[in-house]
């Protein structure tokens, strides 16, 4: 309004048709998935054949679990608000979508045993993803979790004392300041395209989110090992560091 033309960075996350960007609404989705594959490397592992539970069917589990699967780890549980599925076989998780768009619930889907979040939290798997709400794993049930990697797709769905008991079980947790941001990362894009007036196509959005968040994991997983601290602090620690640097640099004013 104050310019008296339409100004395509002043916001993200807008339809296409007005200056959205192509790949922004399963971004947050592909941002864990890039640090699952990462962590899966560094541990020697191999996605496929991983056994995964995603807690949260809304627009970052949905699609989670569904680029999971696609990579050939056997999601073996998925839950919304209402009601939890779990099979050891694997879950069909394009079936798992549709029938949620259907009906608006995954309660009713066929091939899978109805489970409480409570309980996916707990189930044996390789990969536990909580992309729901925050602090559902506590003190209380942290020494129950028998995943061997926690992907933070929701914001803090950790405690700090369950963080705690995850690290002295040996339980690696992606966090959330990492482990979610491809969110923000292409809103950010967003904004480049809208200030030059010119857009990607979708594989070019999502190859340049693998590279910054492939890039920050490294960095993260760097700081991990060589201070032997917890994934979370040292992307605390990196992040803070590159704030101290730049003061330094640049000094108090611009």
């Amino acid at each position: 309004m104050n310019k008296g033309h339409s100004v395509l960075g002043v916001v993200t996350g807008k339809p296409l048709n007005v200056g959205g960007s192509l790949g922004r609404l399963e971004a947050t989705a592909r941002g864990s998935l890039y640090c699952i594959q990462e962590a899966v490397r560094k541990k020697e592992l191999q996605l496929a054949g991983l056994r995964v539970a995603v807690q949260g069917f809304g627009n970052v589990g949905s699609f989670l679990a569904k680029f999971l699967a696609e990579e050939g780890a056997i999601v073996i549980a998925v839950s919304d608000s209402r009601v939890g599925l779990h099979n050891p076989k694997g879950i069909d998780v394009a079936a798992a979508i549709a029938h949620k768009q259907e009906s608006g619930s995954l309660a009713g889907l066929k091939g899978a045993e109805e489970i409480t979040n409570e309980e996916l939290l707990q189930l044996d798997c390789d990969v536990l993803a909580p992309c729901a709400l925050e602090q559902v794993i506590t003190a209380d049930n942290a020494a129950d979790v028998k995943a061997r990697i926690v992907c933070e797709g929701a914001n803090g769905p950790v405690t700090p004392a369950a963080d705690e008991i995850l690290d002295d079980k040996g339980v690696l947790v992606l966090p959330d300041i990492l482990a979610n941001a491809g969110g923000v990362v292409v809103s950010y894009f967003e904004w480049v395209q809208g200030l030059q007036e010119y857009f990607w196509k979708e594989p070019e959005v999502n190859s340049k989110l693998r590279d910054i968040v492939t890039r920050a994991f490294n960095e993260t997983w760097q700081v991990y090992r060589d201070k032997q601290i917890s994934m979370r602090s040292a992307a605390y620690g990196v992040a803070v560091g590159r704030v101290s640097e730049a003061t330094i640099t640049r000094g108090l004013y611009p």
